[in-house]
């Protein structure tokens, strides 16, 4: 075999093509992992998901400390030294990145650091600084992800003007930061600069926040950030920014006619679009849909047999776990095994203060459809963890079947509500009825108690709520 040959080919390291390429060298194929970043990671690993939450674990540390004066313990104000932060972001960063690079060396697989393009179905030209050469395989997997997206009307050159990833540096504490997009990312972003002392106005094109979360979700959280934020602007867009000595001029349209305001900074967080550019993929058969992404079946393949997609590029949800998953399904199916990516259910998480996530249907969805659910909720108010915590901002709700008790949905909005969805995937995955999640004892007192109090709800009365039927 040739040294340059390949069973899998990976292009992308990031969570879903890393999991793939580890998944294919445990199933004995000669892989190689290709990225033209020096650390494996991807933009999760890198400028996404993990300095995000590390920066809002330091974001929620802060108000904790704020929050105990109600406790009577009395913390003086905090002094953010940036530079240490930044270090410890970055730290964070490097040892995940050398977990990845020492899980690749134990499995025999080859990391490449190069720009790949296609020049056929089974070949790749490797570009490396003033260096080019070719590598050849039997399959490829495309994981190339997404990258953040700005309309041209706030594509201006100034610095002052961020994307997601330019956030994420922390170039400064802005004193007025205008946040453009009330999606997970600028409301994750938005709460990080407003625990370290900016002042946010965000603006929404939309009636509200997270138009994909139910508005019931999505209703203590709003009402915790208009206490926060300086201002929450629905149903406002932004005309145009113009840079100024002082400041960005920014021009906002809603709903009472026409303003300008100036902010020192401003992030703009409207979506993001696949990397499907300059691949070379018009040398194969692949195929892009009209959004530019990639066009697979249930096994993750494309129009050209050799060439599989997973992740961002293959399109929505565009998120990590839905990649990694994809990434093994489709190491499964080059190594001859019977898989699909089939999954009944992909979680949301908004690691927000509160959280916000869902799995499943719904409750929205189902009205929209006009399917027959039942959806029952239990308030965080009746919660004794959530009591303990000074946290009964919260609501657990679940979506069933009505007449099978089946559990289609779950939605939660608390603290932690990212670890809990998990028992709702679990329900929906395995087909539980709402016996199932009523009769599992859950222990007390703890908030996942939540999930099976809603769960008691659907054939009689949780025993820490009364609702008249």
């Amino acid at each position: 075999m040739a040294e340059s040959h390949y069973d899998v080919a990976v292009i992308g390291a990031g969570p879903g093509g890393y999991a793939a390429a580890f998944q294919a060298a445990d199933l004995g194929l000669r892989t190689a992992l290709i990225d033209q970043e020096a650390q494996p990671g991807g933009v999760c690993l890198l400028r996404g998901c993990i300095p995000s939450k590390a920066l809002l674990h330091a974001a929620r540390v802060i108000s904790e400390a704020e929050e105990a004066q109600a406790w009577g313990i009395q913390f003086e104000k905090p002094r953010i030294d940036l530079d240490t932060l930044r270090r410890r972001v970055r730290a964070i960063i490097t040892k995940l990145t050398k977990g990845v690079q020492t899980l690749a060396g134990s499995r025999k697989v080859e990391l490449i650091q190069a720009r790949a393009t296609f020049k056929n179905g089974t070949t790749l030209s490797l570009r490396s600084g003033g260096n080019s050469r070719e590598l050849t395989f039997a399959h490829a997997i495309l994981a190339t992800g997404s990258r953040p997206v700005a309309p041209a009307s706030l594509k201006i050159d100034d610095p002052r003007v961020m994307d997601s990833t330019g956030a994420l540096d922390l170039p400064e504490i802005p004193g007025r930061l205008l946040v453009v997009g009330g999606g997970y990312i600028g409301l994750e972003l938005g709460t990080v600069y407003q625990a370290l002392g900016s002042e946010v106005t965000l603006v929404e094109a939309l009636p509200r926040l997270l138009n994909g979360a139910d508005a019931d979700l999505v209703r203590p959280l709003h009402q915790r950030m208009e206490k926060r934020f300086k201002a929450i602007k629905l149903e406002t867009k932004v005309d145009k920014l113009v840079p100024q000595k002082e400041g960005i001029a920014a021009t906002l349209a809603g709903p009472d006619g026409s303003t300008s305001e100036v902010f020192d900074r401003v992030l703009v967080a409207v979506g993001r679009r696949p990397n499907t550019e300059e691949l070379g993929l018009d040398t194969t058969k692949a195929a892009l849909s009209s959004k530019g992404f990639v066009q697979v079946d249930r096994q993750l393949r494309t129009a050209e047999p050799t060439i599989f997609a997973i992740g961002d590029i293959t399109g929505e949800p565009m998120l990590a776990h839905k990649s990694t998953h994809e990434g093994l399904a489709a190491a499964r199916v080059i190594s001859g095994k019977h898989a699909s990516f089939d999954a009944a259910v992909i979680p949301a998480v908004v690691f927000t203060d509160p959280e916000i996530a869902w799995c499943g249907l719904t409750e929205e969805a189902a009205k929209a459809s006009g399917q027959a659910v039942t959806v029952t909720k239990f308030p965080w108010l009746a919660s004794g963890r959530a009591t303990t915590l000074g946290r009964n901002d919260g609501l657990t709700k679940l979506v069933f079947d009505k007449e099978s008790g089946r559990v289609l949905g779950v939605g939660i909005c608390g603290v932690g509500a990212g670890e809990l969805i998990a028992e709702g995937v679990l329900a929906v995955e395995m087909g539980a009825v709402a016996e199932d999640v009523a009769a599992s004892i859950h222990p007390h007192p703890t908030l996942s108690e939540t999930v099976m109090e809603a769960a008691e709800s659907f054939h009689g009365q949780p025993t820490h709520l009364y609702t008249k039927r």
